[in-house]
């Protein structure tokens, strides 16, 4: 026998399935979230890596620009320490007086890089060369940068912005902002997909449930249809005709 559900009972499915559909939106926005975060980030820092590893004398970039942390206040109030600034490479040849350049600093290490401004465009040895200073520095840098020591000039800066990178280069940051976001999405995906499972699960037993009672109703009706049928009546003799 074929029941109904109360009106209860559907209300209460009902919510069900608007809740479950609440939750599978807001998984998959959060998923997108993850991806968009994520995905530009590991890119742009496993090119950035791969780059610096086959040009080492050059500063690795995208497109000709590149990003700095800046780590000491020589440039403040302009530019703060823990800052991530943009700069993009340039012919030295079109740089001004006034201009904020990175450059390998000639009187350090030959790796390390200085962000400063042109006070003064001279020669060094016939080659085109400039004079730097700080902002907050109380004398010119001591030697002369020439040309081929110029990185690229400033662009802009997004605050505090290198404090995050800096501990993006830890072990910690590496859980926090690489391992830990891949473990949510893989989770996520998971997650996703064991709902889409059992959604398609409870659809099949649901139908199959239907499917049973259409043929059990079908049955049932063949079966009343046959007690209902009147039983073939045989006609009786005639008697014989007056002779």
């Amino acid at each position: 026998m074929k029941t109904q559900n109360t009106p209860s009972e559907v209300a209460t499915a009902a919510k069900k399935e608007q809740s479950a559909s609440k939750s599978g939106r807001l998984l998959t926005v959060i998923g997108v979230i993850i991806c968009a975060l994520l995905l530009p980030i590991l890119t742009v820092n496993v090119t950035l890596i791969i780059r610096s590893y086959i040009n080492k004398d050059e500063v690795p970039s995208i497109g000709g620009v590149f990003p700095l942390i800046v780590l000491t206040d020589s440039m403040y109030p302009y530019i703060h320490s823990g800052d991530l600034i943009i700069c993009r490479q340039v012919d030295p040849a079109t740089l001004q007086v006034g201009d904020v350049v990175s450059f390998f600093d000639p009187s350090g290490n030959g790796t390390s890089i200085v962000t400063h401004r042109i006070l003064e465009i001279t020669e060094e040895d016939g080659e085109l060369a400039f004079i730097t200073q700080g902002d907050a520095n109380n004398s010119k840098d001591r030697l002369p940068v020439k040309a081929e020591k110029i990185s690229g000039v400033y662009m802009t800066r997004v605050p505090k912005a290198g404090n995050v990178a800096m501990f993006l280069q830890t072990t910690a940051g590496l859980i926090v902002c690489v391992v830990l976001p891949m473990v949510l999405l893989i989770g996520f995906d998971l997650l996703r997909t064991r709902k889409f499972e059992k959604s398609n699960k409870q659809d099949n037993d649901a139908l199959m449930k239907e499917l049973e009672e259409l043929r059990a109703l079908q049955a049932q009706r063949a079966a009343a249809a046959a007690v209902e049928a009147p039983a073939p009546t045989e006609a009786a003799p005639k008697d014989g005709a007056d002779s």
